[in-house]
């Protein structure tokens, strides 16, 4: 257990060191409006703004079962630079935003808004009870903003951990990428939205002239996992969404040789990160009750003496991953990544006849 925290430690350190190195960017930032209805989101009826894209991510990220809806604004006549297929340059003045929903009640609103070159802000709004507008939410979040089940509830983050989780990965901004925006959809996507019929699409990015350099291969191979396998798709797509954004070769935790996020400029024929990466590796992170010598990232054939499959299906402070954003299991999730694990071909690791029991009573 002394270990388990002390690599927990050792990664919340790099995370306030992410915000703390970056913290003085922020220290003259645009005043952000109190009100959600006034952040460019609406028009002047109240309405949503028709120039503010409809989009939906195919892998979405899992928030304890929260519906959701994201629109972005680009100003008049931008273009996003995508000339780094995998790190996209948004204009100044883009704006996200993303709402949470449980039960059909608007709960919260997150923004993010390029105020300025390298001066990103992030904020997040809570909806009132009549459900009429959202308030700026304080710096620090809302810790029990709604109870999502007995004893569970759903945190409004604080801006820190939202520039933890943003300003950790390659691209600032989550969830709208090549990968996530393809055409070429993943049928079997966990928690798969259907896109509302307005919605954005890489193509339609592209038809717009939204993109710079134009990308024809877009329109004529939208990107997708690099595999023929449904279900390996589905499982990398999921891990590529909900853990590559820490997980990946440019960002704190580049040392940790955990590379989970779809690399869309990848050669042709090259295998998938979180493949080459995980398979019958070794983590620093051990399987407890299991010998150290046989715990893996992924043990191939073995969920049980997989440290991924552990670390999605806890949801320990010490052992859970994602670490934030969410308190309830992701259970369909689990069944996924035991089912691509149990379809590998077993290569030696934990293959002696250890049951699941270690992992399993451990959750």
């Amino acid at each position: 257990m002394q270990f388990r925290w002390r690599h927990f430690v050792v990664i919340l350190c790099v995370a306030v060191a992410i915000v703390a190195t970056r913290e003085a960017t922020y220290a003259h930032s645009p005043r952000v409006p109190q009100w959600l209805s006034k952040t460019g989101l609406y028009d002047v009826d109240g309405r949503l703004d028709p120039g503010n894209l409809h989009y939906s991510p195919q892998y979405p990220l899992w928030t304890d079962g929260a519906g959701k809806e994201r629109w972005i604004y680009l100003p008049p006549g931008s273009k996003i630079d995508v000339s780094n297929a995998d790190v996209w340059q948004f204009p100044v003045g883009t704006k996200l935003w993303k709402q949470f929903s449980f039960a059909d009640h608007k709960v919260e609103t997150r923004m993010i808004w390029h105020a300025a070159e390298d001066q990103w802000i992030f904020a997040a709004y809570r909806w009132n009870a009549e459900q009429t507008d959202a308030e700026l939410a304080p710096e620090e979040g809302v810790r029990n903003s709604w109870e999502i089940l007995p004893g569970r509830q759903h945190a409004i983050p604080s801006t820190s951990d939202c520039r933890t989780c943003h300003m950790g990965s390659p691209a600032i901004v989550l969830g709208f990428s090549a990968l996530q925006l393809s055409d070429d959809r993943d049928p079997n996507a966990l928690h798969g939205e259907t896109p509302p019929a307005d919605a954005v699409t890489l193509s339609g990015l592209e038809k717009r002239g939204r993109l710079k350099p134009a990308r024809s291969d877009h329109l004529s191979k939208p990107p997708r996992i690099r595999t023929q396998d449904p279900i390996e798709r589905t499982a990398l797509g999921y891990l590529s969404a909900n853990c590559g954004n820490c997980h990946n070769d440019a960002g704190p935790l580049a040392r940790l040789g955990l590379f989970l996020l779809h690399d869309d400029a990848a050669p042709a024929g090259a295998d998938e990160p979180a493949r080459a990466t995980t398979i019958d590796a070794k983590g620093l992170w051990k399987v407890p009750g299991i010998p150290p010598d046989r715990s893996r990232i992924v043990a191939p054939g073995v969920p049980a003496h997989s440290s991924l499959h552990y670390r999605i299906a806890s949801r320990r402070l010490a052992s859970q991953m994602p670490p934030l954003g969410t308190v309830i299991r992701d259970s369909v999730a689990v069944q996924l990544i035991d089912q691509w694990i149990e379809n590998l071909a077993p290569s030696g690791a934990g293959t002696d006849g250890h049951s699941q029991q270690g992992a399993q009573a451990s959750h």
